[in-house]
Parts: structure tokens; sequence; C-alpha cells
């Protein structure tokens, strides 16, 4: 079973000014002379963490990671001003050049295989290959799944309800819309209890098997602040995407190597997603994780994850 490469530190550490008055962190670890890999993250909101490098051999891999608008180390936390799918995927870009790089593997999970689909599509010629976790396909269906009183809250009906208690008792509506006006609205104290309930319930659904402390490593308040309201302002705006734009241009990223890794019971975000996206990429790989929900940190997950990028190493 594969598992992590040892703990590394970034050789370098930076923010990048990308206009609109956002400053992004980035860093690289590593070796400057391997393959370059770029790690996107999920949320909407979520940032890095340490582990996140650690699916990279740091002996043949330039390991590249950044925060996305907003969120995690980047400047200013939590802000959602011009905060939409095509400034991330300039972003991305506005790295690679700095950066000077031609092209590059591109890894990401959840909201990060969304971001990582979109921005292949957009530039096909600078994506070596792909690896995708916990596929989110940004559909209002795949929203309604987990926040709207879908499949998810038939699953883990406490966990649901836990939420809806800490909605205002003026909030009737339990919509991803009234949430959202609350965490944006000038009730700072019930915006950050929603914002908390809001990640503690998706963070509770990642697992297969109930798992306390990585709940807890996830959700404490500077966390909450940005991965619920990220979140909630992409959903009330359809990800800034149009109608099944992710499947309708497949076509374009049909000649990219692709490893999709999926938990079996992915209450976050169904299995389903990883298996239309794997129909309508012909040369791509699907991986089952058989005993992992959504977190990436799953044993089977992380062993296929890793698997996937000794493979990318040999493209």
């Amino acid at each position: 079973m594969n598992d992590f490469y040892p703990e590394i530190t970034p050789f370098q550490e930076f923010l990048l000014d990308v206009g609109d008055d956002h400053q992004i962190y980035v860093e690289q670890c590593g070796n400057p002379q391997g393959q370059a890999v770029l790690f996107i993250h999920g949320g909407p909101g979520g940032g890095c963490s340490q582990n996140d490098r650690r699916f990279f051999d740091p002996q043949k891999y330039h390991i590249i990671l950044f925060d996305q608008r907003g969120c995690g180390r980047s400047k200013p936390h939590g802000s959602l001003n011009k905060n939409e799918t095509q400034y991330l995927v300039s972003d991305i870009e506005k790295i690679r050049t700095k950066l000077e790089i031609e092209n590059w593997h591109v890894f990401g999970g959840s909201w990060g295989s969304t971001l990582s689909l979109v921005y292949a599509q957009t530039h096909p010629d600078k994506v070596s290959s792909l690896v995708l976790r916990g596929i989110y396909l940004a559909r209002p269906e795949d929203t309604n799944w987990t926040f709207s009183g879908g499949g998810a809250t038939r699953l883990f009906p406490d966990y649901w309800q836990a939420y809806l208690d800490a909605l205002p008792q003026s909030q009737t509506d339990p919509s991803i819309k009234a949430s959202y006006a609350v965490m944006i609205g000038e009730d700072k104290e019930a915006a950050m209890k929603v914002a908390k309930a809001w990640a503690q319930w998706e963070i509770h659904c990642c697992t297969l098997i109930p798992d306390e402390a990585f709940v807890a490593d996830k959700t404490d308040d500077e966390s909450c602040w940005s991965l619920a309201r990220h979140e909630a302002h992409y959903m009330v705006n359809d990800c800034f995407l149009i109608e099944n734009q992710i499947l309708d241009n497949c076509d374009k990223i049909a000649h990219i190597p692709t490893v999709i890794v999926h938990g079996r019971y992915d209450v976050v975000c169904p299995f389903d997603n990883a298996w239309q996206l794997h129909k309508k990429l012909p040369l791509s790989e699907l991986k089952a994780s058989e005993n992992a929900g959504h977190a990436s940190v799953e044993p089977a997950t992380k062993h296929h994850l890793i698997a996937a990028t000794q493979k990318m190493l040999t493209l």
C-alpha cells in the first residue's frame, strides 16, 4: 500500500500579485530540475496543507502549490471580490508564466478536480497529464446532492440536522442562497455560526469511517470562514460555468493522459461523477477506492493517487 512521501519544506514561498487587490500564496518544493506538477486544492476556499506536498516524489518532481484567491495564506483572507472560476484559471497561468514553466502535470481533488478540468480545457497545450480525485462536475444536481436536501442528507440526517439547527431562527429556508445571505451579512456572529455548521456538515461527510481528528483539523474558525463562504459564493453562481460545461468540453482534453481516483462510497461527490467523466475521456483510467469516501487521506485513495503520480513520471 502506497503511503505519503516524507515531509518536506518549500525551497521558495512568495505572494504573487494577480490584480483585483488579490495576492495569492505560492510555494515550490522538491527538485527544481524535476518534472513540474501543480497541486490544485479543493473547496472552493480550502487552501493547501503540508500533506498535499507528499503525494509526489520530491527527488523527481518540481512541486508547485498555491492557495486560491481569498483562502489559506492568500490575501486578503476571505475576500470574494473578483473571485470566480475564470479568474482562478487566469491566476494559474500567471503562476506558470512567473515560474517559466512550459507545461506541467496537474493534480486536483474535489473542487480542485473541477478547476483542473476547466484549466486544462482552457489551456490544453500546457497540461502534460491529469490526476483527478473526488470528481465534482459543478452541475446543479451535484450541488443539490450535498447542500439542498439531496441524497447526502438522507445518508447523514443527524449531521444535516446539526447544520439546520445552526441556522438563524428567522431562516425557514435552508437553501444555499439563504445561508449565503447570512454568511455575507452584517451579523458576523450569525455568519460565523452558519459557516462553522456548513463546514462541519461537509467535513463530517468526507470519510467512510468517522474521523473526529480529521474533522477538527479542517474546521478551525479561519478554515470554516473561507471554506463555507467561498463554496456558497460559487454554488449560488453555478460555479461561474455554463450548463454542463465540463462534460461538453471533454473533447478538448481527450488526448491528455488522465487518471481518475474516486471513493466508491463518496457522499460529498457521488461516484457517478467520476463514471460520467471517464466515459467522456476514452483514454482515461478510472480507479475506484473500494473502501473510501471523499477524503484524499483515506488509505485506499492515497494509495491510488500516489500510484498515479508515479505513473505520471513515465509519460
